[in-house]
């Protein structure tokens, strides 16, 4: 998940979490992160296959910003 420079949350999903941490910084990422960068990391889950991954995002995404920001400072 990235915080972007407006204070709100981007999630998404990727094998190479610097490789696409450094996309969204360059304005190459996703076209919400271009609009509202910079962008930090603030917080990854591991250990999932792609389809398993694509689940998560969705429930993530689902989330009010009160439970994702106490999803980050769960870490």
């Amino acid at each position: 998940m990235l915080r972007c420079g407006d204070g709100s949350l981007y999630t998404g999903i990727t094998k190479d979490v610097e490789r696409r941490l450094l996309s969204h910084q360059s304005g190459r990422g996703a076209a919400y992160t271009k609009t509202h960068s910079p962008v930090a990391l603030v917080y990854r889950e591991k250990g999932f296959t792609r389809s398993q991954a694509l689940i998560r995002e969705a429930e993530i995404k689902r989330y009010s910003k009160p439970k994702k920001e106490k999803l980050i400072n769960l870490c």
